[in-house]
């Protein structure tokens, strides 16, 4: 290990841009943070501005620096975490976005993701992929840019459009458009990418119209690929660490052994297993996935991605009105024995695996003329258990490995509350690590073993030590009740804009 020398990490989410810098020892030094806007054009439809993402990434990686109280020559490395398939659209030439980014969340092109199930092509993409057709990946953003923006077929043309998910943006605009790359985790969910053979597949870029100059290089996830220039902090700082941001939880959580898993509690829900060298397919509509490629060695995961945990508690703040401040959510939980037979399903933009349903919508059901916005705030809670244990049992199921314990991190997973219920809810033991950032951590981890401040995989193990341990205390038989109502008010909110 290399003493001295700092490892600063871009997390770039959903709803905010982070930077955090960490020593050699995986203790946060200083960090730095600003949220951006959220546009909303058309019901459905989620946007965000890239060149406010980049101001504001700028802004926390600059505030990071002087909270820690360091120099820019201090920092051996930059490692990037980015929210993932959210796609960016811009000029070579100018550095320009030629629209909005469209976000992961966006539903945009589901009827396009119709098309494609309609013209056979479900087996082949998930064959070649490892994902099931959904509008929720790049691939048909993209397509939806080329024959809808008016520029980007012009640019095309002269070979200046260019495309990337939300790491390639901070990459070429942080090395002054000298780089021009992604890694394997975040290109393994374009839809557009052979998890097989690590490189782009001919047939989907044919399909999609998507011409290949207007794609990144596919580089590993750990290595130097470029220089952030020095107007940014001061002098040069290679980036050397570049991971989507469940892939990077994962590696930070240190599941580097096959049946490790881990869930991250964010905006949305998301269960990552690691299944080895080796892609494991999924017959429960659960994601194969790549999950990092250190040293010409890759790691596949099997992913179960439930779209919405931390929204909807922000949904309990600002569209209910039910609460002020996200910890008030955990004090109204615990204020009432159960939810009163109220269940919520948080449906507000389709559900994800294992039901991979569109057209689904949010329902609040069993409400009676007692229910109180106590039993409203922990059905709210509640409901991210209950998706999180659907993608246990698929995942499990399909890798025929007995999960014995669950890693989770992200910011709702600091909720006492929740995390009980989950441990109960699923019959294992939770752990909460010291660092619940571990999304960042698994990206400055990439980039410090990159430039030598860490030696390998099995040092960086001795980086995570857990600090709050969950084991399950409910009835089985109250766990099972609870999951059968759950289960039955999914059932009715399943394609309910198809009803329309």
């Amino acid at each position: 290990m290399q003493i001295g020398k700092y490892i600063m990490s871009l997390d770039q989410g959903t709803t905010s841009s982070r930077a955090i810098i960490f020593n050699t020892y995986g203790a946060i030094v200083g960090m730095g943070q600003k949220e951006f806007q959220q546009f909303y054009p058309q019901p459905g439809y989620v946007e965000h501005d890239p060149v406010e993402i980049l101001e504001t990434q700028l802004f926390a990686m600059r505030e990071a620096v002087a909270q820690a109280g360091i120099k820019a020559e201090d920092i051996a490395a930059i490692g990037i975490t980015n929210q993932r398939e959210t796609t960016v659209a811009w000029d070579s030439v100018t550095g320009v976005p030629i629209c909005n980014a469209i976000v992961w969340q966006c539903r945009r092109t589901a009827p396009e993701c119709e098309r494609l199930k309609e013209k056979g092509l479900s087996n082949y993409i998930y064959d070649t992929t490892g994902l099931i057709i959904d509008a929720y990946f790049s691939a048909t953003k993209m397509q939806w840019i080329l024959e809808n923006v008016p520029m980007a077929k012009e640019l095309a043309a002269k070979g200046r459009l260019r495309f990337g998910t939300i790491d390639t943006w901070l990459v070429f605009s942080l090395t002054d458009g000298k780089t021009y790359v992604t890694d394997v985790s975040n290109a393994s969910r374009t839809m557009l990418f052979d998890i097989h053979k690590m490189q782009w597949d001919p047939r989907l870029l044919e399909e999609f119209g998507i011409p290949c100059g207007a794609l990144p290089q596919v580089v590993e996830s750990s290595g130097i690929v470029g220089m952030c220039q020095s107007p940014v902090l001061g002098m040069e700082i290679p980036i050397a660490g570049i991971a989507g941001d469940q892939h990077a939880a994962l590696f930070g959580q240190c599941c580097f052994e096959p049946g490790m898993a881990k869930n991250t509690y964010g905006t949305g829900c998301f269960i990552l297993m690691n299944t080895g060298d080796k892609p494991v397919k999924s017959s429960s509509g659960l994601l194969t996935t790549v999950g990092w490629s250190v040293n010409g060695k890759g790691t596949y995961a099997l992913e179960g991605s439930a779209f919405h945990a931390g929204s909807a508690i922000s949904w309990l703040r600002d569209g209910m009105k039910i609460i002020q401040d996200p910890q008030d959510t955990d004090f109204l939980a615990e204020s009432v024995e159960d939810s009163g037979g109220v269940v919520f399903v948080p449906a507000f933009t389709g559900l994800g695996a294992p039901y991979w349903d569109m057209y689904a919508r949010g329902i609040l059901i069993g409400i009676t003329r007692g229910t109180t916005d106590a039993h409203v705030a922990r059905a709210v809670m509640e409901s991210i258990a209950f998706e999180s244990y659907d993608l246990f049992q698929c995942m499990q199921n399909d890798s025929g490995v007995s999960i014995k314990e669950l890693r989770v991190d992200g910011g709702v997973s600091k909720s006492r509350f929740l995390m009980q219920f989950q441990a109960d809810l699923l019959n294992c033991t939770v752990y909460r690590p010291f660092c619940v950032e571990t999304t960042a951590m698994g990206a400055a981890m990439l980039a410090g073993i990159a430039v030598g401040v860490w030696d390998d995989p099995e040092e960086l193990k001795n980086l995570w030590k857990a600090q709050t341990k969950f084991n399950p205390s409910m009835e089985k038989s109250k766990a099972e009740k609870a999951v059968s109502r759950w289960h039955r008010a999914v059932g009715r909110c399943r394609s309910w804009k198809l009803e329309e």
